[in-house]
């Protein structure tokens, strides 16, 4: 989309104003929660470089953060522990982090939309656009302020279980965190069930 509000401003043109976007961060970690965020931006609302959080670097989604926090009507935050990834599934928990954000919401959105496929378990109605949080703004904003959001947290865990390099990998596969798995072993903040499926732990 060559104008990054065109799918917000279809809605805001004809009187539907609040628009949820609705992103989460961290399905694919090996350990922490999976975190979803939803950002309502104000009719024609911008913030300027915000774009696919994977593809900004850590300095500049910070200052977007707060720009962000600035410029929304309202941001929200939920997430999933890894023992809900551990007792249902990844997607159903992305599912449950997602519902937690919107209910967070101190007013009903009049539109969701959500970055990827649909999720019959998010439990309203919604658009799902594949590749979202690079074509719609507000989910833009949503990847960003959701992908801080748990870097920080990890970085909290980090400190609590030192060894592990979450500060820096955020609880993602690195060599350094497998290395340190076979070393240190499990914490409570990780996934069982994925160590198990992708590296044979037999857990």
């Amino acid at each position: 989309m060559d104008d990054p509000l065109s799918y917000e401003a279809s809605f805001w043109d004809n009187g539907i104003l609040r628009i949820a976007g609705l992103d989460e961060v961290g399905r694919g970690s090996l350990a922490g929660p999976v975190v979803a965020a939803v950002v309502v931006l104000p009719q024609g609302g911008f913030v300027d470089g915000a774009g696919d959080s994977k593809k900004i670097n850590r300095r500049k989604r910070e200052e977007l953060y707060d720009k962000i926090l600035t410029e929304a009507l309202e941001v929200q935050f939920g997430s999933a522990s890894a023992q809900e990834i551990d007792k249902t599934n990844i997607l159903i928990a992305t599912g449950q982090a997602m519902k937690r954000a919107l209910k967070q919401l101190t007013e009903q959105p009049d539109h969701v939309v959500i970055d990827g496929l649909s999720m019959a378990s998010l439990g309203c109605e919604h658009d799902a656009i594949v590749k979202g949080d690079a074509k719609v703004h507000s989910i833009s904003c949503a990847s960003i302020v959701a992908k801080v959001f748990r870097d920080r947290l990890m970085i909290d865990l980090g400190e609590q279980c030192p060894g592990y390099g979450w500060d820096h990998n955020a609880g993602y596969g690195t060599k350094e965190h497998r290395e340190a798995l076979e070393r240190r072993g499990l914490t409570p903040y990780h996934r069982k069930t994925f160590l198990g499926q992708q590296y044979g732990l037999g857990i």
